[in-house]
């Protein structure tokens, strides 16, 4: 933060707000109506000269054009046909609110501008915050009815609560950065020239998604890892959303983003509010490398809840095991990955209630009494003895029509009673938001953990809302809210609870990844699809917002359940090494030299995890080689992991060249032993070392050994 000036100021003369970060400056101004328009965003400034910034003038001003000057949430009044990100109805049938400005409140690096309907009993909050050690802005709207609550019932509808709007400068040319795919292939990174129309990302599934994520980045076309404006935005959120972005004729480009689809409605009442959450977003000129590493340093200082805490090695029984688990089989598991270094087991799926396949059993967490006859506890005792942690699968928002939880409460799961119910994965989804729901699923939790001891919960959710109704409710769609928060709040009362607990984030694999939920977790399950060659593609999307700690990688059995390719142990771990490591195999059907060097290799990245997990993160390679360089802040240690999934005759792999080193320092190979001089590695690169032949992968470790 600059060390003279204020994090945040207030300009009452010209209606003037700046927002400043370490290397940036967020600025926006009153228009005569009384709303707040966008001013300024990118790098620092001398802000004596905002004032004399002249407004937006449309370049085809007409009666048909919008209003030039880009809101900081557009409501739908006025000239503004763009994307509203407020859409409120009243009981008149009135769309759209008019504001007049009622005052601005700064807090340290917290401001907070009010805005009053000129007509109506409303109230809008749009909400700022910076902080000294990141680049990031974080926004947020608060919306409140201010009518009497004892006044005659007079709701407002909300169609659309966005969080922020956000603005880029006029650029020649605009390119959108956006993360798509499916269950198995998530965050597949794609940039595209921005199209002069509306586009659209969206989640309507009730959850995160898999198919989309609510980060962007956008810059001219021309940004590239090490150079470069960037621009980017993401929301933390863990249900459904949505994000437009227009660009429009005239030249601007805006984008507007929060909770919720299209085609939902809140009610508004005397005397509530409805806060969204947070939409968080960050200008760098350095690249998208830069902007990564910018992100990752906000989620490990500001989001993350532990993230001091190494992740630890698990071992996972589902490939192993399936639904055909027991007591001695498990043991049996453990004593192997107890063996080859795991710190911590994880029971997955079948060991409750009556689950023999997804036909039962969800909703009854208890331990199935032919599979583990004295309970969990000879298991828990035998891993804890083993020097391990005890993890379990759980997936507490779903329930299967033949179990006792839904014989019991067929009324607590999400459906409209008009409607055939869809069945997915043949289960159904609790409705959180019902509050003897979060109820039973916080009580139930905590039990479980209490009574066995339970060191990590792997949360899952294995498909998304359909037929989201809550029959008799006065306000059904609220649901699609309170649900995400309702699991939110269960996930924090356990980690209050009990304070050594962590949990992993999973929905069918990456269907749930975002800041929200890492707020409250400490890594997520990337993907179900553990192929390496498909890893090395979800892995460099995953790492455009979330650091590697939060990533989980496995090493599986070959050939992959997935893909059924069949790829070497050692390019396998090579990939996992690249985040938080775990293993899922089955360990039983591996040979004693597989397990040598399994031992081996999880020994290694015990001795790369603080750079791996807390280090700086650069992406120095793409393409038929691609390369990792994790750096420690202190630039004494590095690490460098390269992965060739297939080979082209007289094509040998290039040199990598290591940008992140200090050129006036000299570096020694912990493997090779040789000194290499770092103006050589920055500017030449280093030999991979790649074997011959595909699915090829190496680990070089350097160390700074002096100037």
């Amino acid at each position: 933060m600059h060390a003279t000036l204020p994090p945040v100021s207030f300009d009452p003369d010209h209606g003037i707000a700046v927002l400043r970060t370490p290397n940036s400056l967020y600025a926006l101004r009153l228009a005569a109506d009384g709303s707040p328009r966008h001013l300024s965003w990118g790098p620092p400034v001398d802000t004596s000269t905002l004032a004399e910034v002249p407004d937006a003038v449309s370049p085809a001003a007409s009666s048909f054009e919008s209003d030039a000057a880009a809101d900081e949430l557009a409501p739908q009044t006025g000239a503004r046909f763009g994307p509203a990100g407020l859409q409120v109805r009243f009981a008149d049938g009135t769309r759209g609110a008019q504001w007049r400005f009622a005052g601005h409140r700064v807090d340290g690096g917290e401001l907070r501008l009010l805005l009053d309907d000129r007509h109506r009993p409303l109230r809008a909050a749009l909400c700022y915050r910076v902080r000294s050690d990141t680049d990031v802005i974080e926004r947020w709207t608060e919306l409140t009815h201010t009518g009497p609550a004892d006044a005659p019932p007079d709701p407002i509808t909300v169609d659309r609560l966005d969080s922020a709007s956000w603005t880029a400068p006029s650029l020649p040319d605009y390119r959108l950065s956006h993360l798509v795919g499916g269950w198995n292939s998530e965050f597949r990174l794609q940039r595209d020239r921005l199209p002069v129309a509306e586009t659209v990302l969206t989640s309507r599934r009730g959850l995160t998604g898999h198919h989309a994520s609510p980060w962007l980045a956008l810059d001219d076309g021309t940004a590239a890892e090490d150079r470069g404006e960037v621009w980017s935005t993401a929301l933390a959120w863990s249900g459904s959303w949505r994000v437009t972005v227009h660009r429009d004729p005239g030249g601007r480009t805006t984008w507007t983003g929060g909770f919720g689809h299209e085609g939902l409605q809140w009610t508004l009442r005397p005397g509530e509010t409805l806060r969204t959450p947070v939409y968080a977003g960050l200008y760098t000129a350095h690249g998208f490398g830069a902007a990564s590493r910018a992100w990752h340093q906000y989620v490990r200082a500001h989001v993350l809840p532990e993230p001091e805490r190494d992740r630890p090695v698990l071992y996972n029984s589902w490939e192993a095991t399936g639904f055909e688990v027991d007591e001695a089989g498990q043991i049996r598991l453990a004593r192997l990955a107890s063996r080859v270094g795991a710190e911590l087991f994880v029971l997955d799926d079948g060991w409750f209630g009556t689950r023999r396949d997804d036909r039962s059993g969800l909703g009854d967490w208890t331990p199935r009494p032919e599979a583990f006859p004295r309970g969990l506890r000879p298991l828990v005792d035998e891993v804890h003895g083993l020097g391990m942690e005890f993890g379990l699968w759980v997936e507490p928002e779903m329930v299967n029509r033949d179990s006792a939880l839904y014989r019991a409460h067929p009324e607590w799961v999400l459906h409209s009673p008009r409607l055939d119910a869809t069945e997915l994965r043949n289960q159904l989804v609790l409705n959180f938001a019902r509050p003897e729901v979060e109820a039973w699923a916080a009580e139930t939790l905590d039990r479980l953990v209490r009574e066995n001891d339970v060191d990590w919960l792997k949360w899952d959710a294995n498909r998304a809302f359909t037929e989201a109704g809550w029959d008799g409710h006065p306000d059904p769609d609220r649901l699609w809210i309170d649900h995400t928060r309702a699991v939110h709040r269960v996930m924090d009362g356990l980690r209050a609870a009990h304070p050594g607990l962590r949990i992993e984030a999973c929905a069918g694999g990456g269907g749930r990844v975002d800041l929200g939920v890492l707020a409250r977790t400490d890594q997520a399950w990337t993907s179900d699809n553990t192929d390496p060659v498909d890893r090395i593609g979800i892995q460099h999307g995953f790492g455009q917002l979330f650091p590697a700690q939060a990533m989980a990688a496995w090493v599986t059995d070959s050939p992959n359940t997935a893909t059924g390719r069949r790829t070497p142990l050692r390019f396998r771990f090579h990939v996992a090494m690249a985040g938080a490591l775990g293993l899922g195999g089955d360990l039983t059907s591996w040979s004693e030299e597989e397990l040598a060097e399994t031992a081996e290799l999880v020994a290694v990245y015990k001795e790369i995890r603080p750079l791996v997990q807390r280090g700086l993160q650069y992406r120095v390679a793409e393409g038929p080689v691609t390369a990792v360089h994790y750096a420690a802040p202190d630039d004494s240690e590095h690490a460098l992991l390269t992965w060739r999934p297939t080979t082209r005759f007289g094509h040998p792999a290039a040199p990598v060249r290591l940008p992140a080193l200090d050129p006036g320092a000299r570096y020694r190979d912990l493997d090779s032993d040789r000194v290499h001089s770092g103006a050589a590695l920055v500017r030449h690169g280093i030999d991979p070392r790649l074997p011959a032949g595909d699915h090829a992968g190496s680990l070089i470790r350097l160390r700074r050994v002096g100037s």
